[in-house]
């Protein structure tokens, strides 16, 4: 779509929602949450607070105030003024992670510099596959920053982040629902219902059907979920719910564009796909099934259970940009296919206890995490077919053009076959100990035995590991009064040599013992205003036991790298008519000695220094509101080779509300509003992620 063109949408969308000031409705705009309720983080909604269920950061009834922890969050809210559906989409949000490309068929981040595939959670519970998350059926986004092994377990190096899921209601019969389209074509269906069936019991479903489009040639998509949930009063003091979700994606693999000559992403190709669109397509089917239950046993006592099911079905082909040739002015192509069949089994329990008096409260959390992990992994290699011919073109080898020629190739089955088993068991006690009104005292330890047995059928090797580990957390925490925290803590976590997915151990690593990631916190937390919340935070998290291996090929766990930081939010209602979420994070971070990642001295990959993010909602009438946002990133390097800079870039967004009526509402939302051209994520040096231009959305929600 031409910039014309991309203005005309913009300017349709502000005709439909700015009518003349003359005309105006009366009706008010619905509240708008972006700080949870007496600044509380919870596994419930945000407007539905249980004290009985604990915070992401403890998983115990704590205030945010009082987390010793740096902690982001979007709320509902905020992910529905910025009309964002994808999990991806709304992290971009969140300063200290920014985003890998994920070979173009899951979610990857890195958080405070440290890499991931499977430090993602819904409500408390490891989803650690490799697919896209949709947040149809999601409360809230929480980001817990620094190592913290003590409530997530192994990995969690650089942090979490954590998926609230919404629940059923009781009491409270709603249908709610938003239909919208963007400029590029793409749309968007969802829809929410909850039913009360007797006084005591609730059915929640949601649902949504999107289907994909942008300006990248061939792209297209679309992605089908579904979400019931139950909740029902057992008792006086016990709750069960239950919820299941389905979940349908299906999209072309894109994997960007390369590199020139090791210096920066190629230019002039943003819409060019450098692949196969009959070949490059990822698919994910995904259920997950939970049931938890919840009971007050009163005197300060409570206890949670969750058993968890979750079945992943993924494959994703892909023909790819490797390198080019910038004399010959041709690219250079390889490919394979992968698919992955993944079972999770986990069972939770929690049992907190809370006791006190006027100068003494302790908050006491004991519990235990058991879970099974079966995984077959395979990959089918691409090779290409063509002739070479002296002086010409080699048979991976392609001129560039707007339109990719790919030469013909065939598919290699079976170059990897991969099984494993994983078993964990976990026990954990926290204290935290209230004395008087100005101290606080938080501290635990975590026990994990971790027993992984790996098969790689076409090798014929067998590798398997049991590591047992112990991870600490401390904090303390002084308040000149009850709005002002100042605290420092210390925190582990690890991560076992086979990696976060788990797929295979080889001999090297089946010999060294996890990765250890430290985690050292200084900051503040201050309510100015009571729904407001700003947090500050310097911090240096310490990555060692990384391996090594020296040109003699010996390897040894000397391998180190150190992330020091900065970083300052706020969040909140600052006043009637402003909501805002605004963010700065400072990074610096390098490896201190070489390791498997490389040299001494080289800066971590896609870690950028300077990291801005900036939401902002202005409601200047009654029924007429606007918003603002800004994402900022410096250069960064696209690997740890530090030969591809990704240059630092502005985004810009907007966005016009218009309410109808107490059930009708309409919304623009405009991405990238002056057309910046950048790149904001990379898989290593040649697969470079362009941005999407100038793109505006029209949407309309109603709510019965």
């Amino acid at each position: 779509m031409t910039c014309l063109h991309h203005r005309a949408a913009l300017f349709a969308g502000a005709a439909l929602l700015v009518p003349a000031a003359a005309q105006a409705s009366e009706e008010a705009q619905p509240e708008r949450r972006y700080l949870p309720t007496d600044i509380i983080v919870t596994g419930e909604s945000a407007s539905d607070y249980d004290t009985q269920d604990g915070s992401s950061a403890t998983k115990t009834p704590t205030p945010l105030i009082d987390v010793p922890q740096g902690v982001s969050y979007i709320t509902g809210d905020q992910l529905e003024d910025q009309s964002i559906r994808q999990l991806n989409e709304a992290l971009r949000y969140v300063p200290g992670i920014s985003m890998e490309t994920g070979e173009g068929h899951r979610d990857e981040v890195f958080i405070r510099g440290q890499e991931s595939t499977a430090d993602f959670y819904i409500d408390g519970l490891r989803d650690d596959a490799q697919y896209y998350r949709s947040l149809y059926n999601i409360e809230r986004v929480e980001v817990l920053k620094g190592a913290n092994a003590l409530i997530f377990g192994r990995g969690a190096g650089g942090g979490a982040i954590n998926r609230v899921a919404k629940r059923a209601e009781l009491g409270s019969q709603a249908i709610s629902g938003e239909a919208s389209v963007d400029s590029f074509g793409a749309f968007a269906l969802l829809a929410d219902m909850n039913q009360p069936l007797s006084d005591s019991v609730a059915l929640r479903i949601n649902g949504t059907y999107e289907e994909f489009d942008s300006h990248r040639d061939f792209y297209e998509g679309r992605f089908i979920g579904v979400s019931p949930t139950l909740t029902a009063q057992l008792g006086p003091q016990t709750t069960l719910i239950a919820s299941y979700t389905y979940d349908d994606d299906r999209r072309v693999t894109d994997r960007g564009i390369p590199s020139v000559d090791g210096a920066g992403p190629l230019r002039g190709y943003d819409d060019t796909f450098f692949g196969d669109p009959a070949f490059n397509e990822a698919e994910a089917q995904v259920h997950i099934g939970r049931i938890r239950l919840e009971h007050d046993f009163g005197g300060g006592l409570s206890a949670n259970g969750t058993i968890h099911y979750a079945d992943y079905d993924k494959v994703y082909a892909n023909i790819l940009p490797s390198g080019v040739d910038t004399a010959a002015q041709t690219v250079f192509l390889g490919g394979y296919r992968d698919y992955t069949d993944r079972e999770n089994w986990i069972g939770q329990g929690n049992l907190v206890w809370q006791v006190g008096n006027d100068t003494v409260e302790s908050t006491l959390l004991l519990g235990f995490e058991a879970s099974r992990q079966d995984t077959r992994n395979g990959r089918d290699t691409v090779s290409f077919t063509r002739a070479a011919v002296p002086g010409g073109l080699d048979p991976n080898e392609t001129p560039l053009a707007d339109t990719i020629f790919v030469p013909p190739y065939t598919l290699d089955t079976g170059a990897r076959l991969r099984n494993s088993e994983l078993e964990t068991l976990s026990f954990y006690l926290q204290e935290q100990l209230q004395i008087g009104d100005h101290i606080e005292l938080v501290g635990g330890l975590r026990w994990d035995r971790f027993d992984l047995e790996t098969l790689d059928v076409v090798g014929g090797v067998t590798g398997d590991r049991v590591d047992e580990k112990v991870s600490p957390r401390f904090g303390v925490i002084v308040k000149p009064n009850r709005d002002l925290s100042i605290y420092v803590s210390y925190a582990e976590s690890f991560l076992p040599q086979a990696g976060d997915q788990f797929l295979v151990l080889s001999p090297t690593s089946a010999q060294f013992e996890p990765e250890k990631f430290t985690n050292y916190e200084l900051g503040v937390k201050w309510a100015p205003l009571a729904k407001v919340l700003v947090t500050a935070a310097i911090f240096r998290l310490d990555r060692s036991k990384t391996p090594f291996t020296d040109s003699l090929g010996n390897t040894t766990l000397t391998g180190e790298s150190r992330v020091e930081g900065f970083e300052i939010g706020a969040v909140g209602e600052v006043s009637d008519f402003w909501k805002a979420n605004i963010g700065y994070t400072y990074l610096d971070g390098e490896l201190r000695s070489a390791s498997s990642f490389g040299p001494a001295g080289q800066r971590l990959q896609q870690a950028p220094r300077h990291q801005i993010a900036a939401w902002n909602r202005f409601d200047v009438t009654q029924a007429l509101g606007f918003g603002f946002g800004v994402i900022h990133q410096s250069d960064q390097y696209a690997s740890f080779s530090n030969t591809v800079e990704l240059p630092s870039y502005w985004r810009v967004d907007a966005a016009a509300f218009y309410t109808l009526s107490d059930r009708l509402s309409l919304q623009l939302n405009i991405e990238n509003l002056f057309d910046e051209t950048y790149y904001p994520s990379a898989h290593g040096n040649n697969n470079i992620q362009p941005a999407e231009p100038f793109s505006a959305r029209i949407g309309v929600r109603f709510a019965l």
